[in-house]
C-alpha cells in the first residue's frame, strides 16, 4: 500500500509542478500567471456591420463579406500586436472584435475599419474635365435647389468671379501662388453644345438640368471652389471648402455627370502653400488598371532622397507584368495610388517599373507610414464596415472587477472550509487540501492553454469550486455510510469511492457537454466562463477521485481495521 501512496504522490507532485511552471513561465512573459480578458485588464469591444445604407446587398452577400473579413480583420489585428484577440462572427451579417489592454483606441478602430482598397489609376489632364464643370454645376443646384446654394454661401455666378479673385489673392498673387480656375474656362463649356448623352453615366439627368431658368444656370457652386494646380492632372481645393466640396462631388445626380471615361477623386491628406491650406483634386481614369490583390508585401521605410516617410511594396509575378506595361507605355506621365478612392500620391513615371516600386507618403508620418504598410500587408476588406456598438472599460476598472471577484472567491472558500471541517472534521481537512491541488490545477490549465480569464470566467471558477467540494461530500456521504454498517476502515473507503463513481462522473460528464456547448455557440465573455467551467470540471474530477484519495490513504494507513476515522 505504501508504494502504491508513493507514487500517487509523485504523480500528484509532478501534475502542482507542471501546473506551478506553466503559471510561472506565463508570469515572466505577461506579467501575470494568467492571461487577463478585456473587463480584467481594460480594452476594447467593438460590433461591426456591412455598411450598406442602401441595402444592395442580400443578407447572403453581406454573410459572406463578415466571413471574409474575419480573416482580414484577424491579421490586421495580429500585426497589430494585442494579445488574445477576439475576432468573430455574431449572427449572419454582424462581427465582434475584442481587444484587450489596447492602449490606442482611436488607431485601432481606424486599423479595423478601413477598407484598404489599394488602386493605381492613369492621371489624365485637366481638359478631360473642364467641359463638364457647366453640368456638375448645375447638377449641383438640381439636387439641392437654387435656395439651398445660396443659403450655403456659394450662389457665385461669372460675375461674382473677379471679387471671389480679390478675396483669395488680392490684386497681386505672390509668386509661386495658386490662380483660382479661369473663369472663361467654365464659361466657354456650354453644356447645351459639348455633351455626347452617351459620354455620361446617365442622359436622363440632363434632362433635369434644361428645366433651370437662366438665373439658376449662371450659378457656380462647385466649379468656384476649384482652384489651378501647376500640376496638369488636378485641382485644387482649399481645405476650408473641402468638405462642402466633397459633398457636392458625391451627390449621385453629380456623378451621373460626369464623363464616362474619367472620375474624380480628392488627395487623402491636405498640404500647406503660401500659408494656405489645400486639398488636391485629381482627374483619373475611371478604371483601374491593378490592385491591391496583387500586392505580396508592404513595408514602411524612409525615402533616401528626401528622407520623408515611404512604403515599399512588391507585387506578384502577374502584377509585375501588368504594372511594367503601363509604366513602361507611360513614361513622363502620372500615376495615381488610390487608398479607399482618394489619391495617395500621383507620382510622374520616370522609368518602367516592375514588381518593385513605393507610396510616398507625403507631409504623413512614419507612424501613418506603418498603418498604411500593416493595413496593405493583411489585404482589403471585402465590404465596408460600420461601428455599430463600441464599448472601452478602463484598466482601473478591470481592477476594481478583480479586486471584487478575488474577495468573492475569498468568501465563498472561507465559508466552504468552514462547514467542510465543521461537518466533516478530519475527512473535511483532506478535502480542503484536495481543493487546493484543485486550485493550483485549474489556474496551471488556464496557463497551459493560453486561454484569457475574464470576469464570467472568475465565476466560472467559483462555481467549479463548489462543483469540487460537491464531489467530495457524494464520496464522504458514502465512505460514512460504509462505516455506519461496520465495515472495516480500508473497505468503507474503498467501497465509499466505488459507490459514489457513477455519480460524479455522470454529473461532470453532462456538466462538461453543457460548457462545451457554451463554448461553441456563445460570444466572448460566455466563451470564458465555458472555458474556466471545463477546465475546473477536468479538474475537479482527477482531485477527487485521485487527490483525495491518495490524502485518505495515507490518513488510514497506520489504522487497524477495528480503528474509526474522523468524518
Amino acid at each position: 500500500m505504501f508504494k502504491s501512496i508513493r507514487v500517487r504522490i509523485v504523480v500528484i507532485l509532478a501534475v502542482i509542478g507542471l501546473s506551478g511552471w506553466y503559471l510561472y513561465d506565463n508570469y515572466q512573459e505577461a506579467g501575470t500567471p494568467v492571461k487577463l480578458g478585456l473587463d480584467l485588464q481594460g480594452g476594447m469591444h467593438l460590433v461591426l456591420e456591412v455598411d450598406d445604407p442602401e441595402g444592395i446587398m442580400s443578407l447572403e452577400e453581406r454573410s459572406d463579406a463578415i466571413d471574409r473579413a474575419v480573416t482580414v480583420i484577424r491579421n490586421r489585428v495580429d500585426e497589430l500586436g494585442v494579445e488574445e484577440p477576439i475576432v468573430q462572427k455574431s449572427g449572419e451579417d454582424r462581427l465582434i472584435v475584442e481587444l484587450a489592454g489596447i492602449t490606442d483606441e482611436e488607431r485601432a478602430k481606424e486599423l479595423i475599419g478601413q477598407t484598404a482598397l489599394l488602386e493605381w489609376r492613369h492621371v489624365r489632364p485637366t481638359s478631360r474635365a473642364e467641359p463638364a464643370l457647366p453640368r456638375i454645376d448645375r447638377a449641383v443646384v438640381a439636387a439641392l435647389g437654387a435656395d439651398s446654394i445660396r443659403a450655403l454661401g456659394r450662389a457665385v455666378d461669372d460675375a461674382d468671379q473677379e471679387e471671389l479673385e480679390d478675396l483669395l489673392f488680392g490684386d497681386q498673387p505672390p509668386p509661386g501662388a495658386l490662380d483660382p480656375l479661369d473663369a472663361d474656362t467654365v464659361a466657354d463649356a456650354d453644356p447645351d453644345t459639348i455633351v455626347d448623352p452617351d459620354d455620361v453615366q446617365d442622359p436622363e439627368v440632363l434632362e433635369q438640368l434644361e428645366e433651370l431658368d437662366e438665373d439658376e444656370r449662371d450659378l457656380r457652386p462647385f466649379s468656384s471652389l476649384l482652384l489651378s494646380a501647376g500640376a496638369d492632372g488636378e485641382f485644387l481645393v482649399s481645405e476650408e471648402d473641402y468638405p462642402l466640396a466633397r459633398m457636392f462631388l458625391e451627390l449621385p445626380e453629380v456623378q451621373a455627370v460626369i464623363p464616362r471615361q474619367i472620375t474624380l477623386r480628392f488627395g487623402w491628406q491636405p498640404f500647406g502653400i503660401e500659408g494656405q491650406v489645400f486639398r488636391q483634386l485629381y482627374v483619373l481614369d475611371r478604371s483601374h488598371f491593378l490592385q491591391g490583390d496583387q500586392l505580396v508585401d508592404a513595408n514602411s521605410a524612409r525615402s533616401a532622397d528626401t528622407n520623408m516617410p515611404i512604403v515599399q511594396f512588391e507585387l506578384t509575378r502577374a502584377g509585375g507584368r501588368i504594372f511594367g506595361t503601363e509604366t513602361g507605355q507611360n513614361v513622363g506621365n502620372r500615376i495615381a495610388i488610390l487608398l479607399d478612392n482618394d489619391v495617395v500620391s500621383a507620382p510622374t513615371v520616370r522609368a518602367q517599373i516592375r514588381a518593385r516600386g513605393q507610396i510616398d507618403m507625403g507631409t504623413a508620418d512614419m507612424q501613418e507610414a506603418r498603418d498604411l504598410a500593416l493595413v496593405l500587408r493583411a489585404g482589403a476588406l471585402p465590404a465596408p464596415l460600420r461601428i455599430m456598438e463600441e464599448r472601452t472599460v478602463g484598466p482601473s476598472l478591470g481592477q476594481d472587477s478583480i479586486d471584487q471577484g478575488i474577495i468573492a472567491g475569498l468568501i465563498g472558500l472561507a465559508l466552504v472550509v468552514a462547514i467542510m471541517i465543521a461537518y466533516y472534521k478530519v475527512t473535511g481537512v483532506l478535502a480542503i487540501l484536495a481543493l487546493s491541488v484543485y486550485v493550483i490545477l485549474l489556474m496551471g490549465g488556464l496557463a497551459l492553454l493560453g486561454a484569457t480569464l475574464t470576469v464570467p470566467g472568475i465565476a466560472g471558477i467559483i462555481l467549479s469550486i463548489g462543483m469540487a467540494v460537491d464531489a467530495n461530500v457524494l464520496i464522504f456521504e458514502r465512505i460514512r455510510e460504509e462505516v455506519d454498517q461496520d465495515r472495516a476502515v480500508r473497505t468503507a473507503v474503498d467501497e465509499g469511492f466505488g459507490h459514489a463513481l457513477s455519480a460524479i462522473v455522470d454529473a461532470n460528464i453532462t456538466t462538461l457537454i453543457t460548457a462545451l456547448i457554451l463554448f461553441q455557440f456563445g460570444t466572448g465573455p460566455v466563451r470564458g466562463f465555458a472555458v474556466t467551467l471545463s477546465i475546473g470540471i477536468i479538474a475537479s474530477f482527477f482531485t477527487a477521485l485521485y487527490v483525495t484519495r491518495t490524502l485518505y490513504l495515507i490518513y488510514i494507513r497506520n489504522k487497524k481495521a477495528q480503528d474509526t476515522i474522523s468524518i
